[in-house]
């Protein structure tokens, strides 16, 4: 995915560019009733490059970033190449915003929670819709 911007204490919205590098860590979540494998990207470079310049994400996997503290963390497109559910969770594990559909023509807009997250998912475009996960969805991880 294409991290957009990390917000320094949750509170600036202005994007960052590096780019990550090395093999990210493995874990599973569920959210709602559903199960996924993730990358976890927990380091600014990692969330940064995030998913941009990969071809796609199988289904069943996703994208988890981990932040430091709550924040109105912003996402972008930037150099993405398929279509993304972008979804921000908060540290209660509750999903707080859902973005369906964005693809990679959204960018430059930039796409932040309604209220402060602690993480965000992404997963491939129409996750949301098929399994149900709307604002208020609990998220286990594992």
């Amino acid at each position: 995915m294409a991290l957009l911007a990390w917000a320094l204490m949750g509170y600036m919205k202005q994007p960052l560019f590096q780019q990550g590098q090395g093999t990210l860590p493995m874990g599973e979540m569920t959210i709602g009733s559903t199960t996924l494998t993730v990358e976890i990207a927990s380091t600014p470079a990692e969330q940064q490059a995030g998913l941009s310049g990969r071809p796609s994400l199988a289904l069943g996997h996703g994208m988890l970033f981990v932040f430091g503290t709550p924040g109105e963390y912003g996402f972008w497109m930037k150099e993405m190449l398929f279509s993304l559910d972008i979804i921000f969770i908060n540290s209660e594990k509750s999903v707080v915003t859902v973005y369906p559909e964005l693809t990679p023509g959204t960018y430059p807009e930039a796409f932040y929670p309604a209220n402060p997250a602690l993480y965000v998912l992404e997963v491939p475009a129409g996750f949301a819709a098929q399994h149900g996960i709307v604002e208020g969805s609990k998220v286990v991880l594992q």
